[in-house]
């Protein structure tokens, strides 16, 4: 393991110092034992694991004390200066095998002064729920953070939205930075330009260094359209996945473009554009056919906060190049998930419009239809057939022998729920995460497995 305090350098402006629950108990429900291994600590015994994601014993070298950071946000398009971290904070910095500053972040972890009235709790089915998205996002190729350690608390706790009481755990995530969209947010709207500039400074040397520039304001236009590139490439690999997020709010954007927090999620059982993962999203906002207008609503939020320092034309300009961005994103992504190579623009944007347009009229089964596809087996759309024809099919292996891959449809996460709550048993939840991790191994769509998709350090 390679420590690091790097967050911790930019003050107290940036975060409170606060102090983790302490629970009844410590169970260990899961263990990402592959990114465990990717920053260097798939050494831990049991216990000493527990002492540092259940207990939050420091690590060697990394902060000393946990840190809730500080940030506001737009939540469904209204401003919320009352955010920050409420239920989790910063717990470690590690640099991965990569050598990418890594985050050790938790949810669940208790109140800090940004819980408002909040318990600073986590349910374990939120926990449980958060540890499907993520395995099964990273098995499709979304950039993701990784669920990497869920521990059940031993606590009860009451929640309006779903059974109460009903058990307690706390999760950590491993993330290739907390820096959110809300976090520029903030300083913009108090008015403090020298904390604009501090983080912008930070998030380009930590994070995207070939970016710099001595000029302040070529800075901040190049972090912009930096950041323009990256969340393009998120909402190409949502839409490629067949995933709706739910809550794409400000706060919830990582300025690295990894996707993150996990609530009302949902994947989609068919192609509709229409479909909402939250109940409380009356109006569709962050539908899935509505998500790359969503994320790029939250860039423009992002760039009216380097307003008093650079040139509006230049930040207009990466603002306009997005769109561009997103198309040529999202036709990679689906030439992926198709396990084709690309051919030419013009021949990968014809193949994605009419891939697109056979879905939305069959109905077919999403996540099947790309299933059978990588197998070779023939698509029932001549059209689209034809089409396909003209692309070499990537090696596949006899996992695509297998009639159905795995998916995660609202029922489905439900019925693995079920045994859990009612009789302790995680032999299904268990199984799906090994069936997940095979689809991951026999897809190899990992963003860090596909050469040449990763933008930030570009």
């Amino acid at each position: 393991m390679t420590p690091s305090t790097t967050h911790a350098a930019l003050g107290p402006d940036f975060f409170d110092l606060v102090q983790p629950a302490r629970f009844p108990t410590h169970i260990l429900r899961h263990r990402d034992r592959r990114a465990a291994a990717s920053v260097g600590l798939d050494g831990l015994s049991d216990a000493a694991w527990l002492d540092h994601f259940g207990r939050f014993q420091p690590l060697p070298g990394s902060l000393e004390q946990p840190l809730a950071l500080r940030y506001h946000g737009h939540q469904f398009r209204h401003y919320n200066p009352d955010l920050g971290d409420g239920r989790g904070f910063l717990f470690a910095q590690v640099f991965d095998d990569e050598g990418r500053l890594m985050d050790l972040g938790t949810k669940g972890s208790g109140t800090t002064p940004w819980s408002r009235a909040g318990d600073g709790r986590l349910t374990l089915k939120g926990g449980v729920r958060e540890v499907l998205a993520s395995t099964m996002l990273e098995a499709l190729g979304v950039d993701t953070s990784r669920s990497f350690s869920l521990v059940e608390t031993g606590e009860s706790l009451r929640r309006h939205d779903e059974p109460s009481p009903t058990r307690g755990a706390v999760l950590v995530r491993l993330s290739h930075s907390h820096i959110r969209i809300g976090s520029f947010q903030r300083f913009a709207a108090l008015q403090q330009p020298e904390n604009v500039t501090r983080l912008l400074e930070h998030t380009i040397r930590h994070y995207m260094p070939a970016l710099w520039q001595d000029d302040l304001a070529t800075r901040a236009h190049a972090f912009v359209d930096q950041v323009g590139r990256n969340t393009a490439r998120l909402a190409a690999q949502y839409m490629a996945a067949g995933f709706v997020h739910g809550v794409l709010n400000t706060d919830n954007i990582n300025v690295t473009g990894e996707s993150f927090d996990y609530g009302p999620w949902r994947f989609l059982p068919h192609y509709d554009a229409q479909f909402t993962a939250a109940y409380f999203d009356e109006n569709g906002l962050y539908a899935y056919g509505r998500q790359p207008d969503a994320i790029l609503w939250n860039l423009v939020r992002l760039a009216e906060c380097f307003l008093p320092i650079a040139d509006q034309a230049a930040l207009q300009e990466a603002i306009e190049a997005w769109p561009k961005h997103f198309h040529a994103e999202l036709d990679a992504a689906l030439l992926a998930r198709l396990g084709r190579n690309q051919a030419s623009p013009d021949q990968d944007r014809a193949l994605a419009a009419a891939w697109w347009r056979w879905l939305a009229a069959s109905k077919a089964p999403f996540e099947q239809a790309f299933f059978d596809i990588r197998a070779g087996r023939p698509c029932p759309d001549l059209a689209v057939q034809d089409l396909l024809d003209a692309y070499p099919l990537a090696p596949v292996t006899q996992w695509f022998a297998r009639p159905a891959p795995p998916t995660l449809l609202i029922e489905e996460v439900e019925a693995l729920w079920a045994p859990i709550a009612e009789q302790d048993d995680w032999a299904a939840f268990h199984a799906k995460l090994e069936a997940i991790d095979a689809m991951r191994q026999a897809y190899s769509l990992s963003p860090r497995e596909r050469a040449g998709v990763r933008t930030d350090a570009a």
